[in-house]
């Protein structure tokens, strides 16, 4: 019954911006950590930003500085803020959420989203 609805994709050019939007419909529990994938073309999906429910986060290299991840746990909404694009970006994204036990997250990514496609040009 938990549906994950992703939205604020485009294409725009490198060095711009764009603000990703992930809403959460059903129940979900409220111990839970949140992430954002993307997937190239060919290639698996991977994570590249992660958040707990106490606020901590995670980022791969590839994106650290330039991405921020932020949730509102009380309407249910992930955001990722994405600034200075690069081609590299260009990819389809997903956000997908997991329990967390021991006060830690299991990354037991359960759930996805259908994606939002971002495509950023030279």
């Amino acid at each position: 019954q938990v549906q994950l609805v992703e939205s604020g994709g485009g294409s725009v050019q490198a060095g711009e911006s764009l603000r990703l939007s992930c809403t959460i419909s059903g129940y979900m529990s409220s111990n839970n950590c949140m992430a954002w994938f993307r997937q190239f073309p060919g290639k698996t999906r991977a994570s590249i930003a992660e958040v707990d429910s106490d606020g901590t986060t995670r980022y791969i290299n590839d994106v650290k500085g330039r991405f921020t991840i932020s949730r509102d746990n009380a309407k249910d909404i992930l955001y990722l803020q994405m600034n200075d694009l690069k081609p590299d970006d260009t990819a389809m994204y997903y956000c997908t959420y997991a329990p967390e036990r021991g006060g830690r997250c299991t990354q037991e990514w359960g759930y996805w989203g259908q994606g939002t496609q971002v495509t950023i040009s030279s």
